[in-house]
């Protein structure tokens, strides 16, 4: 796979004002001072991020700010104001998208993991909705062990655990705790599970 990244507006930017007369500094001041001066991570916003496959394109992956951090041992991107990442078909048409609160991609991993209020909807009315999401680049595939559901036009299924190829096709759920038939025409469900899933989505 071929990356392309577009940086639009990476800067850094710090001002240091210093009391002639001040006999000690304020030690909330010299924390912000210390973050403002890690030349190690860059600041990046509007950010893309391509992947593309025998010159078509794959994925796309979006972000307001990315913090790029430049360690050599770790290399990553943080993604700490949401992230949106589109998946392309073989045709280059949209198939599914993805969002997020967060998302961290370590480089030399090719592991990108995205983290509260995930929502994956596809172009078959599908969605699912988990609080966290792994992609392993390599493998391309996803999967997590988080509480999950999948919605679908006539059915609703809830679980923990759940794996799929990167386009989302072949999914599955690992330990499935309950289904409910939906009425595709009222959008509602056709009648209450028997039980409710005893375990919460983990933050």
């Amino acid at each position: 796979m071929k990356i392309s990244v577009i940086r639009l507006g990476i800067y850094m930017s710090f001002l240091i004002s210093l009391g002639l007369t001040a006999c000690v500094n304020d030690p909330a001041d010299i924390e912000a001072l210390n973050d403002l001066m890690q030349t190690n991570i860059e600041r990046a916003e509007n950010v893309q991020i391509l992947y593309s496959d025998s010159a078509k394109l794959k994925v796309q992956i979006q972000g307001p700010v990315m913090l790029n951090h430049l360690d050599k041992a770790e290399p990553k991107q943080e993604f700490t104001d949401g992230v949106k990442v589109v998946f392309f078909d073989p045709n280059g048409k949209i198939s599914s998208t993805l969002t997020a609160k967060y998302a961290v991609r370590f480089e030399r991993k090719n592991q990108v993991i995205v983290q509260d209020s995930v929502v994956w909807k596809s172009e078959k009315n599908e969605q699912l909705d988990t609080e966290e999401l792994i992609w392993d680049e390599q493998q391309q595939r996803v999967y997590t062990q988080k509480f999950v559901v999948i919605t679908r036009p006539d059915e609703i299924i809830y679980g923990h655990g759940f794996e799929a190829n990167q386009d989302f096709t072949n999914a599955k759920i690992n330990a499935v705790e309950g289904q409910i038939a939906v009425d595709p025409l009222e959008e509602k469900p056709v009648k209450k599970p028997e039980s409710s899933p005893t375990n919460k989505p983990q933050n």
